[in-house]
């Protein structure tokens, strides 16, 4: 009795689908409305968006200043991601609309991802694996790959993400660097004042800083030429950071050796420039993509609704 009168009133608008055992558990737990299947959203928000203190969201969703005009009396927006670029902060500060993320139980699958990344790209094994499949082991050599050992790599952002990734990158042997919005004493990496000198000296530039205006576009054309012919870009923080115009022209004119991307600006409708060049390794976002950290991920974003309907703190609001 007690439960079913939890969930009758604690009611959730779930703005897009999440991991299948993410949603399942949301519906056992409260009472949850998908928008998607609702006919026309916009009418239903206007008509129906004022009943929901909560809504739940995906990092990749739009959440602007319209859209939670609709939604009268929210008080919590949950984000199933670390990344909030997606969503008007102005708007929900203004509003005092609390938002929160799934931070750090991500973070040791996404540097996985850069490392893979990097090792893919420097050793050639996507090359390999054709080369193999192609049959053309018993007529020809392959090519040539490069070690990590005592290679530089310049970390952009070294938050979360980018100190677990500067660790991993040292255990290979490799020299770390980083650019960050302020100098870290407390980190026994070297400090780069600019991207531009970071990637001047970086054999790899590792991109993990957070999305958003701040950071739109951060790797222009000045940091991938500064990157140089021998230089390799790794992406796993957001496809808005780097300036994929200017990448897809340093790729095609081989100002750099490669790129490895697992975000993308308009994802997953990528440029089809991409799809088309033999030294860029695309992956389709995948950095959090495992059963454990989706599962951790969703139990995070549960608990920052449980804790809301129970008047407690929330375990991980955005400041």
């Amino acid at each position: 009795m007690i439960v079913m009168m939890i969930r009758n009133s604690c009611e959730v608008l779930l703005l897009t689908p999440l991991p299948a055992t993410t949603q399942s558990e949301l519906e056992r737990r409260f009472k949850v409305t998908m928008l998607w299947e609702q006919g026309n959203s916009e009418l239903f928000l206007s008509a129906e968006g004022a009943r929901f203190e909560v809504a739940c969201t995906r990092s990749t969703y739009r959440i602007d200043a319209a859209l939670l005009q609709k939604l009268d009396h929210l008080k919590l927006l949950a984000c199933f991601g670390a990344g909030v670029d997606g969503i008007d902060l102005h708007a929900t500060r203004s509003r005092g609309i609390a938002v929160t993320n799934t931070p750090d139980v991500l973070t040791d699958d996404v540097a996985d991802i850069a490392i893979a990344l990097m090792l893919i790209a420097a050793r050639r094994l996507l090359e390999g694996d054709r080369f193999v499949r192609a049959g053309r082991w018993t007529t020809a050599a392959m090519e040539l790959g490069h070690s990590l050992r005592s290679k530089r790599v310049g970390i952009v952002g070294l938050g979360r993400i980018g100190t677990a990734v500067a660790h991993r990158a040292a255990a290979f042997g490799m020299s770390i660097q980083y650019f960050s919005r302020t100098l870290k004493p407390s980190v026994p990496f070297e400090y780069a004042d600019t991207v531009t000198s970071l990637a001047a000296k970086s054999d790899f530039l590792v991109v993990c800083a957070a999305g958003g205006l701040a950071t739109k576009h951060l790797i222009d054309a000045a940091v991938i030429a500064a990157l140089g012919p021998t230089g390799t870009l790794i992406n796993v923080s957001r496809g808005s950071v780097v300036d994929e115009q200017a990448l897809i022209e340093a790729l095609k004119l081989r100002q750099i050796r490669a790129a490895a991307l697992d975000v993308f600006e308009n994802e997953p409708n990528i440029r089809s420039e991409f799809r088309e060049l033999e030294n860029v390794i695309l992956l389709p976002h995948m950095g959090s993509a495992t059963v454990e950290t989706r599962g951790a991920m969703g139990r995070l974003l549960i608990d920052n609704i449980g804790a809301y309907f129970s008047g407690k703190n929330l375990p991980t609001p955005i400041p």
